[in-house]
């Protein structure tokens, strides 16, 4: 039965809920294809409906019900989709977390989330064995793997349990929820890195994400396949996946951005849109001319930051650029027009969204001052409805009836609004949302380190670089690549420090806060040691 509202500002469910919305396109458009996969594998909106009712139907089977929370530790693929599908199709909450995290990180998010059932890939499974598993009762390995040992308390299952006919569960076509889904109701809890503290688990309502893949994206449509680069455990990715879930066309997913084969990988999968975050459009920029510059397929990109010039981009490669502004928490307040002409501009205000920039104490500063962005939308629920079991952090958030994004901003005479710096102190490398805290938690966990402070200085492509600096214990002598090697087995590889500079105090103010304005200041000086200049380079694991 399709639901409607009395407030024109609210779609009906069918129109943003992923259970009613997937089934209207499995009977509207059953042989289009929804997904291409890396292997060249595809679904169509038939076969997802059908994934996706085996997978609610065995995580039903593991006892989860509607409302309750189902952690996926997967890297996109298949799996990855399935377990997101079929945990929003039960009614349940999807809980990814980044497959980077272990250790600290990991035990953390995992107490947070108060989850049973995780389904998780099986190298990843064998961190579990580091960390308290709080409430995880189930882990579903993403394949069969004999050699990994889960901890005691842990019961294993198989894949095939999320494969399995519905029936082959005892239930007849698919689970059915207590209560219809409504669009409100949490749909998924991403994990954001913390920056004065752990990260937080931001919640997410079905019309947040409908607002996040719907609103700023009025140039795509059904004809359109959205190229999905970022992860799935990212607002980056789950954005895109939606997006073209609500126009009835079709993402390809892949494991990650390959500047070398960028462009063969769009013309592969036919994409015709993508997400060019960081410093990927200038490493495109950067390539020499090639073959596929004009025959591609793709036909706009988002490019955040506006990095390159928009106009000289297209002339290039022929697609159309568009830049925004987003978080996990919000849903692209801020947008540009087509070939935005203002370089480092994130666009204006789009219709529905309201934003100001204001002090510390929520006073809107002068025109052309530097303030924090905080943001409001016309539509109820458009925007995060706070931070899963963390109270405090949503009210501090959530202060005079406004989100705060906790990032400094400026508008030019023309409106356009320009990123200034991070307010809260966050350090963005390679897409990846760095915890200043949870880095220094990790170096100060070193047997000869006394304290330390994590900054971000430039890269060579635009990104941040990690720059950790260092107080020793006294009479201590730290060996970098011992200590580098302690953080590698502690930390996500994007999260370990490039740059490390051993100093005898750290610069503070009165009230002893470690001035870090000072420290990006004084950035990589002579004697600061470089890791990849040592020969240590660090990458992900490449499912």
């Amino acid at each position: 039965m399709t639901q409607a509202w009395s407030d024109p500002r609210l779609p009906a469910a069918a129109k943003c809920v992923l259970r009613p919305l997937l089934e209207r396109w499995a009977v509207e458009r059953p042989d289009a294809v929804f997904a291409r996969f890396e292997d060249g594998s595809e679904w169509t909106y038939a076969q997802t409906l059908a994934a996706t009712r085996a997978a609610a139907a065995g995580l039903h089977a593991l006892g989860v019900r509607q409302g309750d929370n189902v952690m996926s530790w997967l890297p996109n693929g298949q799996d990855a989709l399935r377990v997101w599908f079929g945990a929003n199709y039960c009614g349940a909450v999807y809980v990814p977390i980044n497959t980077a995290y272990r250790g600290r990180l990991l035990a953390h998010v995992i107490a947070n989330a108060q989850a049973r059932v995780m389904v998780a890939h099986p190298e990843l499974a064998r961190r579990l064995a580091e960390v308290d598993c709080g409430t995880l009762s189930d882990v579903v390995l993403g394949a069969d793997d004999a050699s990994v040992t889960l901890p005691p308390q842990l019961r294993r299952h198989g894949r095939a349990v999320l494969e399995k006919s519905p029936a082959a569960h005892g239930v007849a076509g698919a689970p059915e929820t207590a209560r219809p889904i409504a669009p409100w109701d949490d749909q998924t809890i991403i994990y954001t890195s913390g920056t004065t503290g752990p990260s937080k688990g931001v919640r997410s309502s079905y019309l947040h994400l409908y607002s996040a893949s719907s609103d700023p994206f009025p140039y795509l449509d059904d004809s359109d396949r959205y190229l999905v680069a970022l992860p799935l455990f990212h607002v980056g990715g789950t954005v895109a996946v939606y997006s073209m879930l609500l126009r009835g066309g079709s993402v390809a997913v892949i494991g990650g951005f390959q500047v070398g084969a960028f462009w063969e990988t769009v013309a592969s999968t036919r994409s015709t849109f993508t997400v060019l975050l960081g410093s990927m459009a200038t490493l495109l920029a950067k390539k020499p001319d090639g073959a596929l510059d004009r025959s591609h397929g793709l036909r706009h990109a988002l490019m955040i930051p506006l990095s390159e010039d928009a106009a000289a981009f297209k002339a290039r490669f022929g697609c159309d650029i568009y830049t925004a502004y987003n978080m996990t928490e919000i849903s692209s307040p801020l947008v540009s027009e087509v070939q935005p002409a203002v370089l480092g501009s994130c666009g204006r205000p789009r219709p529905g969204v309201q934003v100001r920039i204001v002090d510390a104490h929520d006073c809107e500063v002068a025109p052309g001052d530097t303030g924090e962005l905080v943001v409001r939308t016309d539509r109820p629920w458009a925007l995060n409805h706070g931070y899963f079991r963390d109270p405090q952090a949503t009210v501090d958030a959530w202060r005079n009836g406004w989100f705060h994004t906790g990032d400094a901003f400026r508008v030019d005479p023309g409106g356009n609004y320009h990123f200034v710096d991070r307010i809260k102190d966050a350090i963005r490398r390679r897409g990846e949302n760095i915890s200043s805290f949870e880095v220094e938690a990790e170096v100060t966990a070193h047997a000869q380190v006394q304290e330390a402070a994590a900054v971000a200085v430039p890269s060579e492509t635009g990104d941040d670089e990690v720059l950790v600096v260092i107080v020793p214990r006294e009479g201590a002598t730290i060996d970098l690549v011992q200590l580098t090697e302690h953080l590698v087995s502690r930390l996500p590889h994007f999260m370990v420090p490039r740059y490390i500079r051993l100093v005898p105090a750290l610069p503070k103010t009165a009230t002893q806060k470690v001035q870090k304005h000072v420290l990006r200041g004084e950035g990589v000086t002579p004697e600061t040691w470089d890791r990849e200049a040592a020969g240590i380079r660090l990458r992900g694991v490449r499912f």
